[in-house]
């Protein structure tokens, strides 16, 4: 899509773990990543803002066969993560431990810092027993969980974008004007801050007090970091106001019929800023967690699970010569395989 657009320039507004950023790199745009979290400022410094024409990958290689070299260290996210929690197994835990703290001791005043812990970032996320997201663990070490943790160089993206972190809101105002931009809020009461509480104490290595059997970072309930998204009254103004705010000439706003929003009203929002609106409605599977449900600590389901499917939209707004064009390579793109997307389709309505 950004591709079909033209777009030179692009915003990712809610970049969370940088995935579309990052896509948005390699298709050409230069590009700015926005997001609260430490953790996204982290990958965003090494995806985003790193060219991989300028960086020294011998450097990188060394200084991870240095760290993956030190002696394990039996520290907190040995005892929080791997022993309170399982998150971890205690092999990978105390080596992440070593990592983590090697990477502060030699290399914190090298740029290769955000490098170093985005690399050990997704060496842990590849290890842990987890079913995506970090909102809860599996009571049975996943298979995964039991290979050892391998630090890996980045795949570096090609050109130079910025990492702001930064409020949405506050951002969109002050940000220049982009050809285009990506939206991806969250629509209901689940806060990211807490579904990555893991990453953003590895990023901080601050020690945090937690609670809960996900011993979740305490200030998790922190009303600093709540958001205006997360709450069903305050969320349809909050999205509307940054709708509007956004610099772009094309604007993308992703959404799921799970949120808070109907698709209705936010199609309104998309009108308002004075161009034509495309919609865009994949039906797809829902997360695994959806399936499994919730169980107690002992492995008793706890509940019942609900849909395993919804419809996740994309809605367009912007010059209808560029729109025409988008829509028509999402047509020309999907359906994709599925086999490897469990049916989406896709539809485009006025």
């Amino acid at each position: 899509m950004v591709e079909a657009s033209g777009a030179a320039t692009a915003l990712d507004l809610f970049t969370g773990t940088t995935r579309v950023a990052q896509e948005f790199c390699r298709r050409g745009a230069h590009v700015t990543a926005v997001d609260t979290a430490t953790y996204s400022q982290v990958l965003a410094q090494c995806f985003v803002e790193l060219d991989q024409a300028t960086v020294d990958i011998d450097e990188v290689s060394a200084a991870l066969a240095h760290l993956s070299s030190l002696p394990p260290v039996d520290g907190y996210v040995t005892e929080t993560f791997c022993r309170t929690s399982r998150y971890f197994h205690p092999d990978n835990g105390v080596r992440i431990d070593a990592i983590r703290a090697g990477i502060d001791e030699h290399y914190g005043d090298s740029w290769m810092r955000p490098v170093l812990l985005s690399s050990l970032l997704l060496a842990a996320d590849a290890v842990d027993s987890t079913v995506g997201l970090q909102m809860a663990y599996l009571k049975q070490w996943a298979p995964r969980a039991l290979r050892a943790l391998q630090l890996q160089v980045p795949a570096f993206t090609s050109g130079t974008g910025r990492a702001v972190r930064d409020d949405a809101l506050a951002a969109a105002d002050r940000l220049p004007r982009v050809d285009f931009a990506y939206l991806d809020p969250p629509y209901n009461q689940h806060r990211y801050f807490a579904n990555y509480h893991v990453w953003e104490t590895l990023v901080r290595w601050d020690a945090p007090d937690h609670y809960g059997v996900a011993c979740k970072r305490l200030d998790t309930r922190d009303a600093a970091t709540a958001s205006r998204f997360n709450r069903r009254r305050e969320m349809p103004v909050a999205l509307a106001e940054v709708i509007a705010a956004v610099n772009a000439a094309v604007v993308v706003v992703s959404f799921s019929d799970e949120g808070f929003v109907p698709l209705p009203d936010l199609v309104e929002m998309c009108r308002a800023r004075g161009h034509p609106v495309e919609v865009l409605a994949f039906d797809q599977r829902r997360h695994v967690g959806a399936v499994i449900g919730i169980h107690s600590p002992s492995g008793r389901k706890v509940g019942t699970p609900g849909r395993t499917r919804n419809t996740e939209y994309l809605v367009l707004s912007g010059p209808k010569s560029q729109l025409d064009r988008i829509a028509a390579a999402a047509a020309v793109a999907g359906p994709p395989d599925p086999q490897r997307n469990q049916g989406r389709t896709a539809t485009m309505a006025p």
